[in-house]
């Protein structure tokens, strides 16, 4: 008789030790915490360049040096301008930035299909004044 109460005290205490305690609750803690990541876009190789299609405004990448560029999406052929061959002028029907070729006389907006005349205001400076170094203010010693 007595190995069956033992039997039942060791089956009591198995029972009692399957469960927490009465009146426990579990403790939730928040999700470790990630370093922040970078905001900036990633980088691209220095010696590629990037250019809008003319035609179907698709952002292309090219190797520098390049004179055109066939766009993947419609086959249009882009001419690459650096940034010393490229005038801007605001649109006169709908204010966006154009860039045109330096000696174009006009050029059309790919948005409004406005025509905006190029005056002398936005024509390329002379080769003299665009070797000029520029006049720094001098700082007090």
């Amino acid at each position: 008789m007595m190995q069956i109460d033992e039997i039942k005290k060791e089956q009591q205490v198995e029972e009692d030790d399957e469960g927490p305690p009465p009146g426990w609750k579990p403790i939730h803690t928040p999700p470790p915490q990630l370093p922040p990541q970078s905001q900036s876009p990633p980088r691209r190789p220095s010696n590629l360049g990037q250019i809008v299609c003319g035609s179907c405004h698709r952002l292309l990448a090219y190797q520098r040096g390049a004179k055109h560029v066939q766009c993947v999406s419609c086959q249009t052929v882009n001419i690459v301008l650096e940034a010393d061959q490229v005038g801007q002028v605001k649109c006169g029907g709908c204010a966006v930035l154009l860039m045109y070729p330096y000696g174009a006389p006009q050029v059309r907006c790919s948005s409004c299909r406005f025509v905006t005349e190029i005056g002398a205001h936005n024509k390329r400076p002379p080769w003299s004044e665009q070797q000029r170094k520029p006049n720094l203010p001098k700082t007090a010693s």
